[in-house]
């Protein structure tokens, strides 16, 4: 069997996060004076980096200083809701944990900042951390672009082909795909009937259920 390497997106796949995404959006784009609906806006950010997003929302160029002073508000507007109430996607940290005890490295590929990261990362406190983390602040493109899951498979030391991505957005997917990955859905923010494709290997609505799966248990076996 060849050796797999597991990439995992943070938002909605890692942790509970995408309400609380949407209520910091709702927050800022009133406190910007922003014309888009909410529902266009979690369209239009969903898998963006965090200039990206800024581009878009504001529909011009935005400095990159600008930008991140945008990206800073919004960020912790939603750090402020979700904190109290902050929860992991069930079942993953039992997951990380089965996954690490049959030898499969594991790496965080995500559009989220390092604040947020280290915020995530903080709450979980995992007893078995991501040996890599890529962040969408660390110049790459963001999805449906691959380079962040790229990124993450270089510092695995893994072969494209050789990793999976759990992604719970169609962006995510996507991006899996054109990097050469195959892929598994989390449908915590998504319908699972938009996130399967021909890579997908499964789709399940947390790890509890993923782990009840024959494709996941074929890739559990010992490394």
């Amino acid at each position: 069997m060849k050796k797999l390497g597991f990439i995992f997106d943070m938002d909605g796949t890692m942790i509970d996060s995408m309400g609380y995404h949407a209520q910091s959006w709702a927050l800022f784009a009133e406190a910007h004076h922003l014309k888009q609906p909410l529902e266009t806006i979690l369209k239009m950010t969903t898998g963006r980096t965090c200039v990206e997003c800024m581009d878009l929302l504001f529909e011009r160029p935005i400095d990159t200083k600008t930008a991140l002073a945008y990206v800073d508000h919004k960020e912790s507007l939603y750090r402020d809701l979700f904190e109290a109430d902050f929860r992991e996607v069930r079942g993953f940290k039992a997951f990380i944990e089965r996954i690490t005890k049959v030898g499969i490295p594991w790496a965080m590929g995500t559009a989220g900042d390092r604040t947020n990261i280290a915020f995530a990362l903080k709450h979980l406190a995992l007893q078995y951390p991501p040996q890599i983390v890529v962040g969408g602040d660390e110049g790459h493109r963001g999805k449906p672009e691959p380079d962040i899951f790229l990124a993450a498979a270089r510092g695995l030391g893994m072969a494209p082909e050789n990793c999976v991505v759990f992604e719970d957005a169609p962006f995510g997917i996507e991006a899996a795909r054109r990097g050469g990955m195959r892929a598994v859905g989390l449908a915590t923010s998504h319908k699972a009937n938009e996130l399967w494709q021909p890579h997908v290997l499964a789709v399940a609505n947390n790890y509890d259920d993923l782990l009840t799966l024959p494709e996941i248990q074929a890739l559990l076996e010992p490394h």
